[in-house]
């Protein structure tokens, strides 16, 4: 409970200097929009990393040498966890946006800083919206930025951490039409963390792993036609390596 509480506290103190590290980084970015850009991605991810820290969770990457650092990718991940946005956005090499459920607008201050860091917002009921959404991220991908998305739409809450719920295969257009490099990550043991004893956080020990970039042009027909089913199988077979490690 001390370290769920200790996080509380650490995020109460952050939004209050967001505040003003949001004031400065809106001053700087009327003269240069990407170092705006760039203190916001570092701030976050500064707060992500004392987060884990503070949680206990010791995370151990492989793969990281397959992230493309020249060129923006659309990362796609299982989801068991909260803390899944919390231990890969923290590793994002270059500007990236999340794709999240529309409810998060609610949530003022908190949707301010996803928007300031090129997050998308899914309205998972109106196809039209979301369709706008994919829209929106080929744009972002094309004008430099990374996506990432969970696939399955929601947190898997049952079985075991190779049951994965079905990938949607729209959330794959992204790199369909902007021919960028789709890159599969594993998260192995990330609902220990909070998820499995919620409220309380415990210390865990976490995989990551990042497989090889998949380029949608240099696949067979069939499998850019099931391009979600063939992703899904792909980071079905990174859980399993990553459950023996």
């Amino acid at each position: 409970m001390i370290r769920t509480c200790l996080i509380l506290i650490f995020l109460i103190a952050f939004f209050i200097v967001g505040i003003f590290i949001w004031a400065a980084a809106w001053a700087i970015g009327h003269f240069d929009k990407y170092k705006q850009d760039m203190i916001c991605l570092r701030t976050v991810q500064a707060a992500f990393k004392f987060i884990l820290m503070i949680a206990g969770v010791r995370v151990e990457v492989y793969g990281e040498e397959n992230v493309p650092k020249e060129e923006p990718v659309l990362y796609i991940g299982n989801h068991r966890s909260y803390f899944d946005i919390v231990i890969t956005y923290a590793r994002c090499p270059r500007l990236t946006g999340y794709v999240a459920k529309d409810s998060m607008l609610k949530i003022p201050f908190l949707s301010a800083w996803m928007k300031r860091l090129h997050c998308l917002f899914l309205n998972r009921t109106d196809i039209k919206a979301g369709m706008k959404m994919i829209l929106a991220g080929i744009d972002q991908i094309r004008n430099g930025i990374s996506m990432c998305i969970f696939p399955e739409g929601t947190r898997a809450k049952d079985g075991i951490e190779t049951d994965l719920l079905p990938f949607k295969e729209g959330s794959l257009k992204m790199a369909e039409k902007t021919g960028c490099a789709i890159v599969p990550m594993a998260l192995v043991h990330t609902a220990d963390i909070f998820e499995k004893h919620i409220p309380f956080i415990r210390r865990t020990r976490v995989v990551l792993i990042y497989g090889k970039p998949i380029y949608t042009k240099d696949l067979p027909k069939e499998e850019k036609k099931h391009l979600g089913a063939y992703t899904q199988r792909i980071i079905k077979g990174m859980l399993e390596e990553g459950l023996q490690m």
